[in-house]
């Protein structure tokens, strides 16, 4: 698609993934402009780094020109976005993002890692192993990696793995975007009820991913976690030529000192990642790339220097009897899945697990019960909620009590403000506890790393 130079222009440009595609494109000569109404870290630094952010924020008409060769549009772009009446108006061809990949990988080997959690990790380690044995490939995943410097590559090699997200895939496509790249591989690591802004029911929901496992082609590969309930039920219909292939948690053992490994019959592999959804991850993983090229053998010999994905289970300070991690969890099944990762790997250490309520689903009340029991192994549950979060999202509000309820946790503590928190948080004595922060926001701009430090001090 993009042998010959094109003049692009992003509507939403500002978008986490959007952006990266924006450099992209202008790394491989592309002529790149873009508009959006509010632009925050880290995609701001990043068009900075680029020439590529605005001079403005706000929407403007006149950029959209009759010599544009295309408009990607961003899924925060509303259908009567100024620019995007301007773009339809002159007959430009308009991209979504998943449609834009698509076109650009019409001639290669399709890729896709699905699910409602594990697919940023699943990818993750894919890309890492095909980089560690440099192979050439493209790829769009939805976090950076170590060593990997855009989440965002597109080329002209013959494969691209793709973070194949559910959300929406513009205002003009309420197609999932998963559906949108037509893959030869696909993997559903695990379903669970999200984005209820989106899908009212969960029934809704659970439907787009039956439609993504249903379009797996004839000759292609379906990949699922046979650990996982609705994954299960998914992956074991039965599909005119197309191999079904299920995974399960890899072998795994721990030396008593915090550190992990992955067993293969008598061998053992020491990785630096843990928790039992992780090594959901690795099988996942490891059976995607046995029907791209790398043996069981070289996945084994990748893996041990894989650090995960930014943002997911990451230790942010430690001493001798305290552990401070932060993870990108806000679904239920993400939340539970690393409060127990962490309990696991401090079995008799006290665990203060603190969860920001802050995308839709989350701050909606009838999807709350979602979340019961979801950090009950932790000694300590704290919930944090901004009330303008709320009242600009034209939800009602969430009491103590709602959430006690919900969570099933009669101790758990609310906190409506990050110097509430933050405050509780260094009046606690931190000797043999860990904390767990999770959040898809940033605590109402908390610095983090500055905490850390402070409470294993």
């Amino acid at each position: 698609m993009h042998q010959q130079k094109q003049r692009v222009h992003f509507i939403a440009i500002g978008g986490s993934v959007m952006h990266n595609l924006a450099v992209s494109l202008k790394l491989a000569g592309h002529e790149v402009t873009g508009s959006d109404d509010e632009i925050h870290d880290p995609s701001r630094s990043t068009l900075i780094r680029h020439g590529l952010l605005p001079d403005y924020e706000g929407w403007n008409p006149d950029r959209i020109t009759p010599e544009l060769d295309a408009v990607i549009l961003g899924m925060h772009a509303r259908k009567d976005n100024p620019e995007l009446l301007r773009a339809q108006s002159l007959g430009l061809k308009i991209y979504s993002f998943p449609e834009y990949i698509y076109e650009h990988s019409r001639n290669k080997q399709r890729v896709v890692i699905a699910g409602s959690h594990g697919k940023t990790t699943i990818t993750a380690m894919v890309i890492h192993c095909l980089n560690h044995f440099g192979r050439k490939f493209d790829y769009v995943i939805g976090a950076r990696v170590k060593g990997v410097e855009h989440t965002v590559k597109l080329s002209d090699a013959p494969i691209i793995v793709i973070e194949g997200d559910e959300y929406l895939s513009s205002a003009l496509d309420p197609t999932p975007k998963l559906l949108r790249y037509q893959h030869h591989i696909g993997l559903i690591s695990g379903v669970a009820w999200d984005h209820v802004n989106v899908f009212a029911e969960e029934e809704d929901y659970l439907k787009q991913f039956d439609r993504f496992a249903d379009e797996t082609p004839k000759g292609g590969t379906l990949i699922y976690c046979e650990q996982d309930s609705l994954a299960l039920i998914i992956g074991k219909k039965d599909r005119a030529d197309v191999l079904s292939v299920s995974y399960r948690s890899h072998t795994h053992s721990a030396d008593g000192t915090g550190k992990f490994f992955i067993t293969n019959g008598k061998e053992k592999y020491p990785v630096k990642v843990f928790g039992s959804h992780n090594f959901q991850n690795m099988s996942g993983a490891k059976e995607v790339l046995k029907k791209i090229g790398i043996t069981p053998e070289m996945f084994f010999e990748a893996i041990q220097s894989f650090e995960g994905a930014a943002g997911r289970l990451e230790k942010v300070a430690e001493n001798k009897t305290c552990a401070v991690f932060k993870d990108f969890a806000h679904a239920p099944s993400k939340v539970k899945a690393t409060v127990k990762a962490v309990k696991e790997i401090f079995p008799s250490r006290d665990l203060v697990a603190c969860l920001e309520l802050h995308s839709f689903s989350s701050l909606t009340k009838r999807f709350l019960p979602q979340y019961k029991d979801s950090m009950k192994v932790a000694s300590n549950q704290l919930i944090m909620i901004d009330p303008e979060k709320l009242k600009s999202k034209g939800l009602e509000s969430i009491s103590e009590a709602d959430l006690k309820k919900a969570f099933n946790a009669p101790n758990l503590t609310l906190f409506t403000s990050r110097a509430q928190l933050e405050s509780y948080l260094l009046s606690q004595r931190w000797d043999n506890k860990a904390l767990l922060m999770m959040s898809s926001g940033t605590f109402g701009g908390l610095d983090l790393k500055g905490l850390a430090s402070r409470i294993i001090s």
